[in-house]
């Protein structure tokens, strides 16, 4: 029988995603050394929530998560995260011993006879104790393969709505279509004009709430002394104006989508009231005692760095962990150079006066594919609205006609 010890080098910062405490304390109690670093979870949102706050060199993921497909999220985790290693626990822990049964994706290669242990015919284990604890770590047989960053896959198709199939957009369309089925509240982070909305969009759509509605409020753009009427709604006569009683945008949502778009200028005496929405699911309009339940399924999105703010003062960070429950990042227009020509292409047919379109020419594209494109997918579609207008009747756009920003050619990378 081979055994494998768990590498001490992955005892600095370990993270363990298991529903069950009795899992987490073990695979604790397991480690050669107190890990420096360890952190727990109970489901894989909550431990893509810590995988994103900082640098960790082991996973363990309870096959039996609550909200995520573990086996889904796993390869979600080393595709986003490669340089993780990823050990899966098996459901059917062993009660009377207290074992944990593991697939580890990366068995160390120096494997050492222990004699004290039997192992089940196909089966290797782990041995691992510390004072008082002795655990066996039994690896199945038939490994566990994951595909890595490089690994040659069919790519994932674009989301409705969406377009472009670059590599940097692989790991979003994922995250996506494991979290639509489920109620998950969503936090999209991403650059202005990078498609945040378009992307709360698909999520909608993709989810069992698609044929119902999706409500929209821009956080940003409601003036703050208006923001809660317009939110939670008012009763009539509850100030000056209300002639009649308003539902106000949540109630509105009712059993769809509410995106609350630009979530970083809520005003912070908002923000306990929009909590208490999130956690019960209950508003209450200004001027009435009267509580309504609301189910509506929550998407947030902003451009702001949403830690930073809580470190200022300026967002409560209760809010920030029910809103980021799961985030999704979209890249920057920059990393998505493959998606460039196809984008040009969609805006060039959209704005185009007669058909066919013009095309581009290659030096053109060539141009735009150099461009670092501070304004994203947004400033990309005016570059072509304009390329458009100053293609006259020509049915090729040369670089002549690429105007970016206040009208210059753009420079290289």
């Amino acid at each position: 029988m081979t055994c494998y010890p768990i590498p001490s080098k992955c005892a600095d910062r370990i993270l363990v995603a298991s529903p069950s405490p009795l899992v987490r304390q073990r695979v604790l109690d397991s480690l050669h050394a107190p890990a420096r670093h360890f952190q727990m979870a109970t489901g894989g949102a909550e431990a893509l929530v810590h995988l994103e706050s900082g640098p960790w060199q082991m996973l363990f993921l309870d096959r039996r998560l609550p909200d995520l497909d573990a086996e889904e999220f796993s390869a979600t985790v080393r595709h986003r995260f490669p340089a993780i290693e990823v050990v899966m626990l098996d459901p059917d822990t062993d009660r009377r011993t207290g074992s944990v049964v593991l697939a580890s994706t990366n068995p160390s290669p120096k494997p050492r006879e222990d004699v004290n242990r039997p192992a089940a015919p196909g089966n290797e284990q782990i041995r691992s104790g510390c004072a008082g604890s002795e655990v066996a770590l039994a690896v199945r047989g038939e490994k566990e393969t994951i595909p890595g960053p490089q690994a040659d896959c069919v790519p994932e198709a674009a989301l409705p709505g969406m377009i472009g199939n670059s590599r940097a957009m692989q790991p979003v369309y994922r995250l996506v279509r494991l979290l639509a089925p489920r109620n998950t509240t969503v936090l999209i982070t991403g650059p202005t004009g990078a498609g945040k909305e378009i992307l709360a969009r698909a999520i909608h759509q993709l989810s069992p709430r698609a044929s119902r509605v999706f409500t929209v409020v821009n956080c940003a753009a409601i003036p703050e002394t208006l923001l809660e009427a317009e939110l939670f709604g008012y009763a009539r006569g509850a100030f000056t104006g209300a002639m009649q009683s308003y539902g106000g945008r949540i109630q509105a949502a009712q059993g769809g989508t509410l995106f609350l778009d630009e979530i970083g200028e809520m005003p912070l005496n908002l923000q306990p009231k929009l909590l208490r929405f999130l956690e019960q699911k209950e508003v209450q309009r200004l001027g009435s005692a009267e509580i309504i339940r609301v189910d509506a399924r929550v998407v947030s999105a902003t451009n702001a760095h949403l830690l930073s703010l809580v470190r200022e003062g300026k967002f409560r960070e209760d809010l920030y962990y029910r809103l980021c429950c799961f985030p999704v990042e979209i890249p920057p227009l920059r990393e998505r150079v493959e998606d460039v020509a196809i984008l040009a292409s969609h805006f060039l047919e959209r704005f185009a006066a007669r058909h066919p379109a013009p095309v581009l020419s290659m030096a053109a594209l060539r141009l735009l594919e150099m461009h670092t494109w501070p304004g994203n997918i947004r400033e990309l579609q005016n570059v072509m609205e304009r390329a458009v207008i100053l293609a006259e009747e020509q049915g090729l756009i040369g670089p002549e006609a690429l105007l970016f920003g206040e009208g210059h050619i753009s420079p290289t990378r």
